[in-house]
């Protein structure tokens, strides 16, 4: 498919692909199933985006990275989605990807030295401390328990907080707490930048979870006890945090779209090629036309979703905010590219669930793709409320209610 790609963002996709091709693939391809991602192995592949010109693209050149525009990178995140190891060797892996577009937005210039530059030179490791554990925020952010208050030119944080992605191995925390107790919660919370160091920090454990793949990324719950932070530690403006979090989520939401079709469309990929030499029944799987129409519905659903993407990220950069389509896309393509993964397992059967294949790590992976940035019922929600914000009653008017009496219509109609 040709999508409305600028000229740049297609050559860089196209290296993008080239990296994935010969380096990474069969790096993946070597590796024994489930066999975990070294040090050793992440740096080599860093260094191989970078000669291959598609190292962070999303990131200021300044800081390290390409330059490129948030709408020009996506379809380089596409390709680096179809590889858990893509996503590591170009940069754009989560949380750390949203973190530095956070922190490049909020920073300021010592704030962006200190943070933003190692993180992109994959020097340290961040995590988003935003959910707490029941009754705590979660899909209801508004219920936020942790706090911080001001004590002479200090911050003093005090809250608990889980799933906070890669929180085990962060060197740093952008922690958000309540800085107005008076104020609604959208106007009365802040953004801190919390080394995982300081005094009071408590990882207290990785939530055992499903997934984590070949790169274990953990989620951490911790315990924020008296930490104390310099007051030049704020992240962005005084009780703005809610204000910074969505500059962070939306274009998250798409980026982690991106990377999901990328992850689908390899699946698919796989259980064409598998299909196609597994026999059964007198001919190859591929010749099966219920297996044919399930392969031709999800590679429709597939283009649907890139369409909408790219939509909602040209809206964003025409200025425009773009709530809804990104709510729209992110439920979309969440359901979309599982349930491309979950045909893909079905299509190679046993060696599906194997970990020969990359397919079952993709499975385990994608299924928290409807959790996380906003669970699918909280962007629904989000999407209902706008649909019936202005319903035209009018459309009713030819209708008769129980107990009017007889009408009739003009002699014209």
């Amino acid at each position: 498919m040709r999508y409305n790609d600028s000229n740049q963002a297609r050559e860089v996709a196209s290296r993008a692909n080239d990296l994935m091709e010969e380096v990474v693939l069969p790096i993946e391809r070597e590796r024994a199933g489930g066999m975990a991602v070294s040090s050793g192995t992440i740096a080599e592949l860093r260094e191989a985006a970078r000669e291959y010109d598609v190292y962070a693209p999303q990131i200021p050149e300044e800081y390290g990275g390409m330059g490129l525009s948030f709408r020009d990178s996506l379809p380089a995140f596409e390709e680096a989605g179809r590889s858990l190891l893509g996503q590591i060797a170009m940069r754009v892996d989560a949380p750390d990807e949203g973190n530095m577009h956070l922190l490049e937005l909020a920073g300021d210039e010592l704030q962006k030295e200190t943070y933003l530059e190692p993180l992109v030179q994959g020097e340290i490791k961040s995590g988003f401390s935003m959910t707490e554990p029941m009754q705590g925020a979660g899909s209801d952010p508004k219920m936020i328990q942790t706090t911080a208050e001001k004590d002479g030119d200090e911050w003093v944080i005090d809250g608990h907080k889980w799933w906070t992605t890669q929180g085990v191995e962060a060197d740093v925390l952008i922690v958000l707490a309540r800085t107005d107790p008076d104020a609604h919660p959208y106007e009365a919370c802040s953004l801190f930048l919390v080394p995982a160091d300081a005094d009071g920090v408590e990882v207290i454990r990785d939530v055992p979870h499903m997934g984590g793949g070949n790169h274990g990324t953990s989620h951490a719950e911790i315990r924020y006890k008296n930490v104390r932070v310099p007051e030049e530690h704020l992240l962005g403006e005084l009780n703005e945090g809610f204000t910074h979090a969505q500059e962070r989520l939306g274009p998250a939401r798409l980026t982690h779209c991106m990377r999901y079709s990328g992850m689908a469309q390899r699946s698919l990929d796989i259980a064409k090629a598998y299909i196609s030499e597994r026999r059964g029944f007198d001919s190859t799987l591929s010749d099966k036309q219920s297996l044919r129409h399930r392969i031709a519905d999800a590679e429709t659903k597939l283009h649907m979703a890139r369409t909408g993407i790219r939509d909602a990220a040209d809206r964003i950069a025409a200025g425009d905010e773009a709530r809804i389509p990104v709510s729209m896309c992110k439920v979309f393509s969440a359901n979309v590219t599982q349930d491309a993964i979950d045909l893909a397992v079905q299509c190679c059967g046993a060696n599906g669930i194997g970990k020969d294949l990359p397919l079952s790590d993709f499975y385990e992976s994608v299924r928290q793709f409807r959790i996380v940035d906003g669970a699918d019922e909280v962007h629904r929600r989000v999407i209902a409320r706008a649909a019936f914000e202005d319903v035209p009653e009018e459309e009713l008017e030819p209708l008769t209610r129980f107990g009017d009496p007889n009408r009739k219509r003009s002699a014209d109609h």
